[in-house]
C-alpha cells in the first residue's frame, strides 16, 4: 500500500471517529443545562431513596404491630393523614407568605429528618411504656368489635405518627418542595425534554433503597439472641434516611449558591422581579375559594385524587393478602425490599418509553397512560377474588398457592401502576404547573398535592369502610370495588382530556407573550 493510500485511510478513520464523537456530543444537553439538571437529579435521588425506605418501614411497623393489620390503613388515611395534610397546607400557605422559598425548603425538610432520627434512637426503644396497651385492652372490652382498627391506632400511636409523617414526606418533600423548586428553575421546553428522564437517576434510588432494606432485613439473622433485631434494623434504616437527607440539603444549598446565581442556567432578572413583586396575602378561606374557582386547578386535583383513590382501593386488598403470606416483620420487610427494587427497574424502562410518548404523542396521551394501566391491572387483580374456580387450577399450574398467586399479581399491579406514575403521571402533573401564575403555583400546588393526595387515599378508604359495614368483609366487597374502580378511571380520563386542552391553550398564550 502506498504512503498516500495509508494517509487517506488514516484521515477517513479520524473523520469517522470525529463524526461519531460529534454525534454523541450533540445528543448530550448543553453545559448550562447539565449544571442545573444534574443536581436536581441528585436531589430527586436522595428524596426517593428516603421515601422508599420510609414507605416500606411504615407498612411493616403498622401492619405487623400488636393487634393491628392491613384493615387499620383505611382508618389512618382517613382520620389521621387527611387532617394532618389539611393543617400542613394551612401552615405552608402562611409560611410562604412570610419567607423566601429557599427558607421554606429548610423549614419543612429538617423537622422530618429530626423526627425519623428520634424515632429510631429514642421513641421505638421505649414503646413498651409509651404505648397504652392496658388502657386500650380495657376499652376493647367495652366497645364493639368494629372498633378494633381505631383502637389499634391508639394502641400503637407512635407507629401511627411515623406512618403519617412517612406519607407526608411523599406529599410534602417529593411533590411540593422538590417539584415546586424544579418548576421554578426549569422552562417548559426543558421540562418536556428532561422531566421524563429526571426519574431515571432517581429510580435507581428505588433499586438501591430496595436492596438496602433487604440487606438490613438479612442482617438481623446474624444478631445474637436477646437483641431486638427490628430495633437494630430501624437504626440502620433511619441512619440511611438521615444521611441521604443531609446530602439532599447540601445539594439544594449548592444550587442556591452556584446555579440560581448563574444567568446561563436561569433567568436571573425574571427571578429578581418575582422576588420584588409584592405577595398577595389571602386568608385560608380566600385561598381555597380562589383555587376552587379555577377549572384548571380543579382538573389537576381530580387527577391527583383519582390516582390516590384508585391505588388505595387495590393496595389495601393486596396488603391484606401480603400480611397473610408474610406475617413475620423480617420476611415482610425483605419482600418489600425486592418489591421496591422491581419497581425501580420497571420505572427505568418506563422512563425511556415516557420520553418517546411525550415526543411523539404529546401531553394528552401521556396523561392517559397511568389511568389505563391502573384500570387494566386493577381489574385483573380483583378477578382473582371474583372467579375463585379459576384461581385454584391456575395456581397449581404455576406451582404455587392461590394466596401467593394473589400476592404476585397484586405486586405486578402495584409495580406497573407506580412505574407509570413516576415516569408519566408525575412529569405530566408538574409540567401543568409551569404556565400558571405564582399564586396558583405555590398555593395551588400545596392544595392539590398535599391535600389532594391524602384526600384521594382517604376517599378510597371511606369507600372500603362503607362497603365493609354494608356487606361484612373486604372480600365480599370486591365486586363493588371493581365497579367503583372502573367509574373512577372514567372520571380520571375526562379530567385529563379537559386539562390537556387547557394546558395547550396556556402554553400558546405563554409563547405569544
Amino acid at each position: 500500500m502506498s504512503l498516500g493510500s495509508s494517509l487517506h485511510a488514516s484521515d477517513v478513520i479520524e473523520s469517522d471517529k470525529s463524526g461519531f464523537l460529534q454525534k454523541i456530543k450533540s445528543k448530550l444537553p448543553p453545559k448550562n443545562e447539565i449544571k442545573k439538571l444534574l443536581p436536581l437529579g441528585i436531589m430527586f435521588f436522595c428524596i426517593l431513596f428516603n421515601y422508599t425506605i420510609l414507605r416500606d418501614t411504615k407498612d411493616v411497623l403498622m401492619i405487623t404491630a400488636p393487634k393491628s393489620g392491613a384493615e387499620v390503613i383505611p382508618f389512618i388515611k382517613t382520620y389521621v393523614n387527611l387532617p394532618t395534610a389539611i393543617l400542613f397546607t394551612i401552615l405552608y400557605g402562611k409560611t410562604t407568605d412570610r419567607f423566601e422559598q429557599k427558607h421554606v425548603f429548610y423549614i419543612f425538610t429538617v423537622p422530618f429528618l429530626l423526627f425519623f432520627a428520634a424515632f429510631a434512637w429514642t421513641i421505638y426503644p421505649n414503646v413498651g411504656w409509651l404505648h397504652p396497651h392496658g388502657l386500650v385492652d380495657s376499652l376493647a372490652t367495652m366497645l364493639p368489635a368494629g372498633f378494633s382498627a381505631p383502637l389499634a391506632i391508639v394502641r400503637n400511636w407512635s407507629f401511627a405518627v411515623f406512618y403519617t409523617l412517612a406519607e407526608m414526606w411523599g406529599s410534602v418533600v417529593v411533590s411540593l418542595l422538590f417539584w415546586g423548586f424544579a418548576n421554578e428553575v426549569t422552562t417548559v421546553d426543558e421540562a418536556k425534554k428532561y422531566y421524563p428522564l429526571f426519574g431515571m437517576g432517581a429510580n435507581v434510588a428505588l433499586i438501591f433503597s430496595g436492596q438496602y432494606v433487604k440487606w438490613v432485613s438479612k442482617m438481623r439473622g446474624s444478631l445474637p439472641p436477646g437483641v431486638d433485631a427490628w430495633g437494630v434494623s430501624l437504626k440502620y434504616l433511619m441512619g440511611g434516611v438521615c444521611a441521604s437527607g443531609l446530602a439532599l440539603i447540601g445539594t439544594f444549598k449548592y444550587m442556591q449558591d452556584n446555579v440560581l446565581t448563574d444567568p446561563n442556567c436561569v433567568d436571573v432578572n425574571k427571578r429578581a422581579a418575582a422576588k420584588k413583586k409584592k405577595k398577595v396575602r389571602m386568608s385560608t378561606g380566600e385561598s381555597f375559594k380562589f383555587l376552587l374557582n379555577s377549572k384548571y386547578i380543579r382538573d389537576l386535583a381530580t387527577l391527583v385524587i383519582g390516582y390516590g383513590m384508585c391505588i388505595n382501593i387495590v393496595e389495601v386488598s393486596w396488603k391484606a393478602k401480603l400480611k397473610a403470606a408474610f406475617p413475620d416483620p423480617n420476611a415482610y420487610s425483605s419482600f418489600m425490599g425486592n418489591f421496591s427494587s422491581a419497581t425501580g427497574a420497571a420505572t427505568l424502562v418506563m422512563m425511556l418509553l415516557g420520553r418517546k410518548i411525550f415526543r411523539k404523542f404529546g401531553w394528552g396521551v401521556a396523561a392517559l397512560v397511568t389511568p389505563s394501566m391502573i384500570g387494566v391491572t386493577g381489574i385483573a387483580f380483583f378477578a382473582l377474588t371474583l372467579f375463585p374456580g379459576i384461581v385454584g387450577p391456575l395456581a397449581t399450574a404455576f406451582g404455587t398457592s392461590p394466596l401467593m398467586l394473589a400476592v404476585i399479581v397484586g405486586a405486578i399491579q402495584n409495580i406497573m401502576s407506580k412505574s407509570s406514575k413516576y415516569s408519566l403521571f408525575d412529569p405530566c402533573k408538574e409540567m401543568a404547573y409551569i404556565p400558571l401564575d405564582q399564586e396558583s403555583k405555590t398555593k395551588g400546588k400545596a392544595a392539590v398535592d398535599v391535600i389532594g393526595n391524602p384526600m384521594g387515599k382517604s376517599g378510597g378508604a371511606l369507600i372500603q369502610q362503607a362497603l365493609i359495614f354494608a356487606v361484612g368483609s373486604l372480600a365480599a366487597a370486591t365486586p363493588y370495588l371493581a365497579v367503583i374502580l372502573g367509574g373512577l378511571v372514567f372520571l380520571w380520563f375526562r379530567a385529563a382530556n379537559s386539562l390537556s386542552v387547557q394546558f395547550e391553550a396556556a402554553m400558546k398564550k405563554e409563547s405569544a407573550e
